[in-house]
């Protein structure tokens, strides 16, 4: 029994010591995943109003210290050294570089953080991510280039201007509206903007604004002139042969209205906002040059049936139940007619449902500077075809709220309306457009 016994013990002995080891390596190897840091931005431009984020996580062992030190040159300045509480499993910190930790240039941003792990035999998980940054507090210069800006309420103008550095973003304000500039081959930045139709003369202020890549801003005013122009008012009829006719296809827009008035005021207000809004989306997609050549071409043979911003009252059974503004020229010719393209350029959209504009088609000539066609009953072209002035791109329809035959052409500023009649007149173009850059280029 004696010598069962001897034997036992040295034994147990044995497990106890494998178990202790065991225990011990479960501790600590239990817990191998170092701290989780993000830095946002994690690089790039900034000034001493952009705030770097710092989130650091640990949800395992959590986070037992914390330090942050900025480096530019041989110069190191510690922002943050912390032991932290147990059991903090997640860090935030947001800085903020001051004038007195910093000069313009270069930096990084190098975050340490350890867990509270028994990982390294007591010394935890630990890691270090580094962001790096250029300070840049200085606002891009603006040079203005072009002397004249001559206006009409509801058309164009081309500002040319130089800058000191590569922006990005710069263009024309001019109150909520914003139009991009668009750099040339010869360094400069040209802006074509408008003075949309519902722009008040009076108080209608464009100014140039470019912001860098650390979000510095400058502001330039430049010279121009405004002309105001009142629009024609016109009644139109909503029969209800034009609602049985046209109101069933945009029930599922809708669904649920029943009553035909509800439903056409719905087209009328609602859709139309959408489609407007759509159209200021597309008027992003274009080239940084003009494409086209010489005045925009008009549909052959046609005569005008509505003009760019008559104000329309719609009235049912003699009732006013509507208004709207008509932002562009319907132009009538016979059933079906062949459409040539206004001008060279390259197709953005060509939408068989287009909303209030039916089949419709779009055409950019750069520098947001695109040509719409819609209400066709056919469209010959697609997205990304380039087109050449004269082409046929579809023929003319009642599609969309068109209540006859015809092409509704409308002229578009970064999406917004514009008068067609000026791009009509080469004599308008050559003074207010194609001069400006012609000097420029000289």
């Amino acid at each position: 029994m004696a010598r069962n016994t001897s034997r036992v013990i040295p034994i147990i002995f044995l497990l106890l010591i494998v178990g202790i080891l065991c225990g011990g390596a479960y501790l600590l190897y239990k817990d191998t995943n170092a701290p989780q840091i993000t830095l946002t931005p994690d690089k790039g431009f900034i000034n001493f109003t952009t705030p770097i984020t710092v989130n650091i996580t640990d949800v395992q062992s959590g986070i037992k210290a914390v330090k942050i030190v900025l480096t530019q040159g041989e110069t190191k300045t510690t922002l943050t050294e912390k032991i932290l509480p147990k059991e903090t499993f997640e860090y935030n910190q947001e800085i903020l570089i001051t004038k007195d930790q910093i000069k313009q240039g270069s930096f990084e941003i190098a975050t340490w953080a350890v867990d509270s792990s028994l990982a390294g035999f007591g010394s935890g998980n630990a890691i270090i991510a580094r962001g790096n940054y250029t300070l840049d507090t200085i606002a891009p210069k603006i040079t203005v280039q072009t002397s004249t800006h001559n206006l009409t309420q509801g058309g164009c103008a081309l500002v040319i201007y130089s800058l000191d550095e590569t922006p990005a973003k710069s263009g024309v304000e001019a109150g909520e509206d914003f139009f991009p500039g668009y750099k040339q081959p010869n360094g400069e930045y040209a802006c074509l903007f408008a003075m949309p139709f519902y722009s008040d003369a009076k108080t209608f202020s464009p100014r140039l604004i470019v912001e860098d890549a650390a979000k510095n801003i400058r502001t330039s005013t430049f010279w121009y002139h405004t002309n105001p122009k009142s629009y024609r008012h016109d009644d139109i009829n909503i029969s209800d042969q034009f609602l049985n006719a046209k109101m069933p296809q945009f029930e599922a827009a809708f669904p649920g209205v029943s009553d035909q008035i509800e439903l056409f005021l719905r087209v009328n207000r609602e859709l139309r906002k959408t489609n407007r809004a759509e159209l200021r989306k597309i008027g992003l997609d274009t080239s940084p040059e003009f494409t086209f050549k010489g005045n925009f071409l008009r549909l052959p043979n046609s005569a005008a049936k509505a003009g760019f911003g008559d104000q329309r009252t719609y009235v049912h059974n003699g009732k006013k139940i509507d208004n709207q503004t008509h932002l562009g020229i319907d132009l009538a010719s016979t059933r079906h007619a062949p459409i040539p393209a206004a001008n060279a350029g390259r197709v953005v959209t060509a939408a068989h449902d287009f909303g209030i504009y039916g089949n419709a088609v779009i055409i950019d000539h750069g520098l947001g500077l695109q040509t719409l066609y819609s209400h066709l009953s056919q469209i010959d072209v697609a997205v990304g075809d380039i087109v050449k002035r004269g082409q046929i791109i579809g023929k003319t329809g009642a599609t969309g709220m068109a209540g006859g035959d015809h092409l509704h052409f409308g002229v578009l500023c970064s999406g917004i309306p514009v008068n067609p009649y000026e791009w009509w007149d080469d004599t308008w173009i050559k003074n207010n457009i194609t001069s400006k850059l012609d000097n420029e280029s000289k």
